[in-house]
């Protein structure tokens, strides 16, 4: 038998094992309540980590079991609705229609060409969903609220809350709820992604809705749409503004990224796949992102200012005032360094650090 013979015998072998294991997977999950996909990965991670396994090639795996016991389960939690997704076209607004179909709902969508069938699409609507760049949000959710009937709840998916949320509030007498979810529309379900809620009127109306994002595994958060601007301008704004000009650097010096990953560490592979996914989505999402507001004009700016300020210190080879920099810097986390500087999973990094933010809703 040759070598090579041998070797796609072995294989072979080996796929029908890890075959036979994944079934058994998948079967314990669809018997149980499965636990998160952070839960998943730190009962693990030293196993591992002892076999060089990268812990996103182990997400791949949990994510993929999860998503094949959604079209089981999921039509088990919701009673098919009528819902019309504004924007229903767009990446995001696709992935909500896919996930919302899914589990048996009447989904139609309604585009910028479609404002002559916006009565017949809306006023029947059980909820409707707005999903538009963030400089058209307030205007389509005037000029949505005009066709809807007092019971049909109306939410939006934006990356800020607290102006459409209002807009919601002042020109819609029904439900209203502003959500934003945490994640970009490459996922393959909610499982192990976070979705951020900022209640608004009527919560109960949506309930059926957090509940499916729930039931596929997602985790929601809770808060005030204010609170949730203010976490933005840094979780999101300041991380984009990084890693946008991360990528027009590495882009003007003409680096050869290949060749930095052949020698790199783990961390810049996974910062090299962060700017690689933003700078695959649209370029109007990403600068609407960091322009949404004047308080995330601001700290982009005083972030840049920051930068400038360390950079002329390393031109000067100031050694001692770098030093200092970094103590003041060490000196502010000394205090969360055991709550919050834990071991991250891959996964966790790639959604970004996400503080929880309660109130005493509960949903």
């Amino acid at each position: 038998m040759s070598l090579k013979s041998s070797y796609s015998d072995r294989l072979k072998k080996t796929d029908q094992r890890l075959i036979a294991l994944l079934s058994d997977r998948i079967s314990l999950l669809a018997a149980s309540e499965q636990p998160s996909l952070d839960e998943q990965l730190a009962d693990v991670a030293t196993l591992l980590a002892e076999a060089g396994i990268p812990e996103s090639v182990w997400a791949s795996v949990l994510n993929s079991c999860h998503t094949t016991l959604i079209p089981k389960y999921a039509t088990n939690h919701v009673t098919p609705r009528q819902i019309t997704i504004i924007g229903g076209c767009g990446r995001m607004g696709k992935l909500f229609k896919e996930q919302l179909s899914l589990v048996g709902n009447n989904v139609s969508v309604l585009e910028s060409d479609d404002w002559e069938y916006a009565d017949q699409l809306l006023s029947q609507a059980e909820l409707v969903l707005v999903s538009v760049p963030i400089e058209h949000t307030v205007d389509v959710i005037k000029r949505v609220a005009k066709y809807l009937a007092p019971t049909t709840a109306l939410c939006d998916i934006t990356s800020i809350k607290t102006q459409p949320t209002q807009a919601m509030l002042e020109h819609h007498s029904g439900p209203v709820m502003g959500l934003h979810p945490m994640f970009g529309p490459d996922v393959k379900s909610f499982f192990g992604q976070k979705v951020v809620v900022c209640p608004g009127r009527n919560d109960d109306s949506f309930q059926w809705f957090l509940d499916l994002i729930k039931s596929q595994g997602g985790e929601l958060i809770v808060c005030t749409p204010e609170e949730h601007d203010r976490m933005m301008v840094i979780v999101q704004a300041t991380q984009h503004f990084c890693r946008f000009s991360l990528g027009v650097f590495l882009a003007q010096a003409k680096i050869d990224i290949q060749q930095t990953l052949t020698m790199s560490t783990s961390n810049y592979r996974q910062e090299i796949d962060i700017v690689k996914r933003l700078f695959s989505q649209s370029p109007h999402l990403c600068v609407d992102i960091m322009l949404a507001t004047e308080e995330r004009c601001d700290a982009i700016s005083f972030l840049a200012d920051t930068y400038s300020r360390l950079a002329k210190l390393v031109a000067m080879k100031d050694r001692d005032a770098l030093i200092q920099e970094f103590e003041k810097a060490q000196s502010f986390f000394e205090e969360k360094i055991n709550s919050f500087m834990q071991p991250l999973n891959t996964m966790a990094i790639q959604r970004d650090f996400q503080p929880k933010m309660h109130t005493n809703i509960s949903i």
